[in-house]
Parts: C-alpha cells; sequence; structure tokens
C-alpha cells in the first residue's frame, strides 16, 4: 500500500449526463479525486486523449477492462462503471505514445456507447454522493483513519508523510476512495469498491480489506520476529528460506525441501535395512531438515543418507543351484582347474540342501597367467551372481578398506562398501585381486582390516568407518588371488581356505590355445579360419622354444603376433588363401626361437647338476655349478644366495667331507683345495632348503670326477646326517622338469603322496625316484657301480701306503 496525494482540481462543474471521449484501462481502477499517471499506447486511446484535449475542460472517461489480455475492447468488454477524469498534462514519447497525468474527477455510469472506426464515445450519468454526516459515519471514517494509520505503521516502505495526508483529509468518502487505491488488491475488488455509490457501505468494504491486510502485515512482522534473532550477515540465504518456510507452514503449502525429506523416507524404508540402522537414518534425516541447504553439513548428511538408502541391505540375488549346468559353464570357460572347479560345485551342492549357508572364503593361489582372475569372473557366471573385482596391489591405507570418518572433508565408504554398492546386492561374487601385494605404512595395515572383511565369524556385522553401521557380508562370495602365500600375512592367511592352481602342462597349454587362445585372437584381430591355420607342430614349437612360463600369456602375445602378421599379408593382398603357419613361417614372423633345452649341455662336466625349485611364477629348474682350486679348504658361494641357501651349501660340504671314503674321496683333499658354489641368474635373488640334495650332488660330482645324468633333477631338503626332507611344490616343479626336457626326477620319500596332484600324461612318461638317504641320491645321479669302484679303488691305494695328489690320481671311468 502506497499512500499519493490527491491533486486539487479546481472547480469542475458537471451535468448530470455528458458525452465524453472513452479510453479502456488495464490491470488498474481510477479512483474520483486522485492523480494518476497513466501511459497511452493504443491507436483508439491515443484518438481519446486528443480529442478530450480539445474540449474546453479536458474531461476523459477511463472505464476498465473485464480482460486485460483484450487488445481492443469491445463495448461488453467494459465495465458500466468508470471515472471521469480530467487531463491535466500530456508528453509525448517515440511511437506515437503519449504519457498522461489525470485527475479523477466523479463517478460515472454509462447510459449508451457510441463507437466510431477511430474513437469510442459514451453517453454518462454522473455519480455524485451526498455527503451525509452522522454519528455512525463519523465513528467509521475514525476506524478507516485508525486502520490506515496501522497499515502505515506496519509497513516500513510507506512514507511518514502519508500519516499527514490520512489525518488532513476530512471527507468519508474522499478518504476511503483514496485508501481503496493504494489497497495491494486485484482490479476486480478494486471495481467493486468503485460501483459502490453508498459512503457508508464502501467505508466498511474498505474497512474490511484493511483488516485482512493488516492480518498479512502482522504475520509478516511475526515471521521476520522469530527468524531475525537467528540470522546475521552470513545467514541471509537462511534467513530467506525460514521466512518462506514459515509463510508455506501458514498457507498449508509443501515446499521442495519437504518433498526432498519425504522422498529420503520413503527411500529409507524401502531399503529395509535392519531396525537398528533405520533408527539411525531417521535421526540423521530429523538432524539434515533442521539445516540450511547452504551449510556444509547439510551436504555431508545428505550424501551419508544416499549411501545408506542405496546399499543392498535385503537385495538378493537367486543362485543357479543347477550343478550340472554351473558345471558347464565352467568347463566352457577353463579347460582343466579340476581342483577349484570341484570346490565351487561343493559349494553349490551345499547351498542347495542349506539356505542359509555363510558364503566361502576361497583364496587361488598359483603363478601369474592361470587363470585365476578369470575363474572367479567364470564363477559369478555359473552361479548367476554380480561380480565385483577391487585390486589390491600397491594398496597401503587401511581407509582404502574401511573408509574414512566423516568427520573428514571428502569422505567415502572403503572399497568393500563401494563395490556392495556397486554390485547392487548383497550376495555378489567379490574377487580381491593380488592380496598377497598389500603394503602397510604410517596409515594403517590394510591386511588388518581385511580380517574382519574374510572371517565368517565376524564379517555378518562388518563395519565401515565411514557409515558407522554395521553391514552384512556373509552371504558374499569372496575369492582373493594370490602369486605367493608367503607374503599374505599369517592371520589372514589362515582365515581363507586356500587352493593351489599350478602351472599348465604342455598338452593343456595345446588345447587352451585350441579352444580358446586362437579363436579368441582371430576374432580380435579381424580374422578367420580361412585365413590362417595354426598347425599342432607350430603349436609345440612356440609351447618350447618361444615361451617358458606356468600360464599362457605370453603364448597368447606369440599367437597375437602372428595374427598380426597375417593380417598385414591380408590387409596389403599379399595372400590369395590360406596362409598356413609352419615352422619356417613361425621363425620368420617371430624371429629365432628364445629358449633352448639346454640341460644335457649344462650337466655335460662333472660339478654341476640340476635342482628344481619353486617360484612365484610356478616352477622351474635350477643348474648348481661347483668348481675346485688349489688353496686351504675355503668355500666361496655367489649367484644372490640367501641364508637359507648357504646354510644348505655349507651342510651339504660338512656332509660330502664327512662321509668321504664312502664316495672314495680323499679326505686330505679338503685342505688343498678351495671350493666355489654358484648358482646361475645371478641378478635374481634365491633362498629355501630345497636345493640342498643337488648341493650335495654338484659337490660329490666334482670331487669324484664323475658326471650327473643330464635327464635327472632333484629336489629335497638335507640333514648332517644325509637325512632327506620332504619340501613344498612339488606339482609346480615336476611340470617345470616336464617342460625342460627331464626324464627322471629324484623326490624325498615323505612327498610321494603329493604326485596326486601331478597330472597323468606327466606321471605316464617321466620316472619317479622316492629316496630317504643322500647315498640313495648319489646312487641314481652318479651309479651306484661307478661310486663303489671309487671306494675299492681309494682303499687299495691305502693298503699300498701310496699318496696321490689331486693331479696323478687317476679320473674314474665314466
Amino acid at each position: 500500500m502506497a499512500f499519493e496525494n490527491p491533486t486539487d482540481p479546481g472547480s469542475v462543474n458537471l451535468p448530470a449526463s455528458l458525452e465524453v471521449p472513452v479510453l479502456a484501462i488495464r490491470n488498474t481502477v481510477i479512483f474520483p479525486v486522485l492523480a494518476f499517471p497513466i501511459n497511452v499506447g493504443r491507436p483508439k486511446s491515443v484518438k481519446a486523449v486528443e480529442e478530450a484535449l480539445q474540449g474546453s475542460e479536458k474531461l476523459l472517461g477511463i472505464f476498465a477492462q473485464q480482460e486485460a489480455k483484450v487488445e481492443d475492447p469491445t463495448t461488453d468488454e467494459l465495465y458500466q462503471v468508470g471515472t471521469v477524469v480530467k487531463i491535466l498534462k500530456t508528453v509525448k514519447v517515440p511511437g506515437n505514445k503519449l504519457n498522461v497525468i489525470i485527475q479523477g474527477i466523479a463517478r460515472v455510469k454509462v447510459d449508451d456507447w457510441t463507437e466510431t472506426d477511430e474513437v469510442l464515445r459514451a453517453r454518462v450519468d454522473t455519480m455524485l454522493s451526498e455527503e451525509v454526516r452522522s454519528a455512525e459515519i463519523e465513528t467509521l471514517t475514525q476506524t478507516l483513519r485508525d486502520l490506515a494509520q496501522k497499515i502505515i505503521d506496519l509497513s516500513p516502505q510507506i512514507p511518514a508523510e502519508a500519516s499527514f495526508l490520512v489525518r488532513s483529509i476530512d471527507e468519508p468518502g474522499v478518504l476511503a476512495d483514496i485508501v481503496a487505491s493504494n489497497l495491494n488488491i486485484p482490479p476486480d475488488e478494486k471495481q467493486d469498491l468503485l460501483e459502490t455509490f453508498d459512503i457508508h457501505e464502501r467505508i466498511e468494504k474498505v474497512i474490511a480489506l484493511l483488516n485482512k491486510e493488516i492480518q498479512v502485515l502482522e504475520l509478516s512482522n511475526k515471521i521476520q520476529t522469530e527468524v531475525k534473532g537467528e540470522m546475521d550477515k552470513a545467514q541471509r540465504e537462511y534467513f530467506l528460506r525460514e521466512q518462506l518456510k514459515a509463510i508455506q507452514k501458514e498457507l498449508g503449502e509443501v515446499d521442495e525441501r519437504q518433498e526432498e525429506f519425504e522422498e529420503l523416507k520413503r527411500a529409507i524404508k524401502r531399503a529395509k535395512m535392519p531396525k537398528e540402522v533405520e533408527k539411525i537414518a531417521f535421526k540423521e534425516l530429523k538432524r539434515m531438515s533442521r539445516m540450511s541447504p547452504g551449510a556444509a553439513e547439510y551436504t555431508v548428511s545428505r550424501t551419508y543418507l544416499d549411501w545408506l538408502t542405496e546399499l543392498p541391505w535385503s537385495v538378493t540375488s537367486k543362485d543357479r543351484l543347477d550343478i550340472n549346468e554351473a558345471e558347464e559353464i565352467l568347463d566352457e570357460d577353463h579347460y582343466g582347474l579340476k581342483k577349484p572347479k570341484k570346490r565351487i560345485l561343493e559349494f553349490l551342492a551345499v547351498r542347495k540342501l542349506k539356505q542359509d549357508m555363510k558364503g566361502p572364503i576361497l583364496c587361488l593361489i598359483g603363478p601369474p597367467g592361470v587363470g585365476k582372475t578369470s575363474l572367479a569372473k567364470s564363477v559369478a557366471r555359473a552361479l548367476g551372481r554380480k561380480l565385483i573385482r577391487i585390486s589390491l596391489g600397491g594398496v597401503r591405507d587401511e581407509a582404502e578398506i574401511r573408509g574414512h570418518r566423516r568427520t573428514y572433508i571428502g569422505s567415502m565408504p572403503g572399497k568393500i562398501i563401494k563395490g556392495m554398492k556397486r554390485a547392487g546386492t548383497n550376495n555378489p561374487v567379490f574377487v580381491l585381486d593380488e592380496i598377497d601385494k598389500l603394503g602397510a605404512d604410517y596409515r594403517g595395515d590394510p591386511s588388518s582390516a581385511l580380517l574382519e572383511v574374510l572371517d565368517p565369524e565376524q564379517n555378518d556385522s562388518f563395519s565401515d568407518h565411514y557409515l558407522d553401521v554395521t553391514f552384512d557380508l556373509s552371504k558374499v562370495l569372496f575369492i582373493s588371488t594370490a602369486n605367493i602365500p608367503d607374503t599374505i600375512p599369517g592371520p589372514l592367511r589362515d582365515r581363507m581356505e586356500t587352493i593351489r592352481l599350478p602351472g599348465y602342462t604342455h598338452n593343456e597349454k595345446v588345447q587352451i590355445a585350441l579352444r580358446y587362445l586362437i579363436p579368441e585372437n582371430l576374432e580380435e584381430h579381424g580374422l578367420t579360419e580361412e585365413h590362417i591355420e595354426i598347425p599342432g607342430e607350430t603349436l609345440d614349437r612356440i609351447i618350447e622354444s618361444y615361451t617358458r612360463e606356468s600360464g599362457v600369456r605370453n603364448l597368447k602375445r606369440e599367437i597375437a603376433g602372428l595374427c598380426r602378421a597375417v593380417a598385414k599379408q591380408v590387409a596389403a593382398g599379399e595372400v590369395d588363401s590360406k596362409v598356413v603357419v609352419d615352422i619356417e613361417k613361425l621363425e620368420e614372423f617371430r624371429g629365432p626361437i628364445y629358449f633352448f633345452k639346454e640341460v644335457a649341455e649344462r650337466t655335460g662336466v662333472p660339478g654341476v647338476a640340476t635342482g628344481l625349485a619353486w617360484t612365484a611364477t610356478g616352477g622351474d629348474i635350477l643348474f648348481i655349478e661347483a668348481t675346485k682350486m688349489k688353496g686351504k679348504g675355503n668355500l666361496t658361494l655367489t649367484g644372490s644366495l640367501g641364508e637359507v641357501m648357504k646354510e644348505s651349501v655349507s651342510v651339504a660340504r660338512s656332509f660330502v667331507k664327512s662321509t668321504a671314503a664312502s664316495f672314495g674321496i680323499d679326505e686330505d683333499l679338503f685342505d688343498q683345495i678351495d671350493l666355489h658354489v654358484h648358482v646361475p641368474s645371478g641378478a635374481i635373488p634365491k633362498d629355501g632348503p630345497s636345493a640342498g640334495v643337488t648341493m650335495i650332488t654338484a659337490l660329490t660330482s666334482l670331487l669324484t670326477g664323475l658326471k650327473v645324468d643330464p635327464h635327472v633333477a632333484m629336489t629335497g631338503e638335507i640333514t648332517l646326517r644325509g637325512a632327506v626332507l620332504p619340501v613344498g611344490g612339488v606339482k609346480e616343479k615336476v611340470i617345470a622338469a616336464h617342460r625342460a626336457g627331464i626324464t627322471k626326477i629324484v623326490l624325498p620319500k615323505k612327498n610321494e603322496k603329493d604326485l596326486l596332484d601331478v597330472p597323468k600324461e606327466i606321471k605316464e612318461v617321466m620316472e619317479f625316484v622316492f629316496v630317504e638317504r643322500m647315498e640313495e641320491v648319489l646312487d641314481v645321479n652318479l651309479g651306484a657301480k661307478r661310486i663303489a669302484q671309487l671306494r675299492q679303488d681309494l682303499a687299495l691305494r691305502k693298503q699300498a701306503g701310496t699318496a696321490e695328489t689331486e693331479k696323478t690320481r687317476p679320473e674314474a671311468q665314466a
């Protein structure tokens, strides 16, 4: 409401009836005795103003339109009651428009319309109200004046001069018109006041409207009072939102924030959380509803609730419990790997019989390239579950597993909870890749955080630092992968069921190449079987001479290299028929062979023996070389040997020295020579006790001059008394020996049971000798008859009293 001072129009005597040009006006109503500026732009309106200016009194009739959108209203679209005004001033503006200042004179009612093309005229009757002074009118006028004064006091935007104007007007009708013209009410309500000719009734209507506006102003002031106490300059936005909220509360409306909170409530209910978690979620929602959306804590709470509502608390995927179908899928994806497949099918069988069983914790251990990760993917497909994989290689921060607490900026849950959210179910197959490569530093130990995750007795209440509530992981099938079990902390390794994946045999690699690698590479390189053929002998050559590995990664790369070479020829139009990659083309495409069978060459002299070793990449053969020179009984060790392996050499030397006579070796020889033991590939660190029998064989071969059978390899730990103790990694070592062309293997007697895991095709072509004493090992490697002959020769020399030096001692016959 904004009061304006009426301008005295001077004395204008209006007849009871007169004809005036008509100006139609939109969105407002002109009251008598009020000066008012208007903008005139419509052609008819401009003509009406110009015609009025030609009259002596410059009178103009102004009537409000019933619909503001109508551009050229007819007489039926104008109200019948309007105001006769006097034009005080006109100013022309660009665009053939006028700025006109008018002064209301009196109410008029249309008696008849006269319409032409240029201007609308009306015969109107003047509706003058008779000023009747009575006690009731005086009381109403005072009430009107008091209410207007109250509005002025409540509205800081109304100038103080308005109070003087209200007090200075004595005529009740004029006061009512001035107040009515300044009320913030729709034009139709103002028109109703204009059409109220009776002063008494008009004042009552204005008083009612004033009371309504006073209520709005008081409510607004109440809202401002409630909010103002909590507001400062930095909370301006907060104040405005609180004000809007209070207004909408009074009006019974719901704002967007309320809708957001209602949606979060529904999301919490839909998530079907445990009761304790749901209670925490609603508590956080209530706390969030009291915050300003601009506050930093608001975003933190909203993100936290999003995590809680989006986790699969009660969403479980249905397992494929058809064991035969699952077995077909596993066989379709992988060749061999019978032991891990059997374990998965056993899990399915138990799951079929017991619906609420906990998920097993499996750890697949094997060299690179044998299919650990891809087997886990195949397990997920066989079970019909979602697959989530996270790589733990190089992870050093405990928060990567358990998440950060919400007190930190940018905090998030750990990898476990993130994975569960991505899965969308509470029973996925969860692959923890490279678990043996976890690190630890000042930020914590991730392997310790995994103890709870991988413990079937604890993981039904896993607690993430970010969520700070428990989450059930007991239905998850965890499968971890590793190359070396030794680097996995003991407590963590103890919680997992270990399944070893050994290296593939030659025949298995051929089958994998034919079934998977060749078709896959043909598709990747845009080739078909009509473009290239890789015969069996070519595959054999690639496996034996271009790759030396436990897995099939390098085999896949070599086949890809052949496909690229053929693809180049096909694309260049150099071939018209199928390319058969024979041995000659293999060397043309891939170059000379990389690996040679050097066992016979390396062991062709005394002092060299072939051992077997277990490495992170599977089994491998190991050459032990020994040589002698004049000296004083010193021992030199080279080849990056670890402490345990150095001790094995010392034990071997002591055993050979203490039993020298039984092998035909002169005991005085040890004080006359220095021994040097070397393990080739000096840049590679080596350790472990399993090379003990090889050490003794190499030293005995050197000192007796007997060559070791080049087709024999051995492994086993030794004692000072010559006992041969069992070792680990037998399956991998046997496969490596077969790959290197070894035909006979000497093993500790107690490792005989480990041959159950060795593929049948290898056992059929290899000879296994099981021993308990070093004497048995040397009889196999050097020949019992030759050792007996040396022993007899030594006895004869001693009987004859001859002491021959090492240079003159006759060599034993090979």
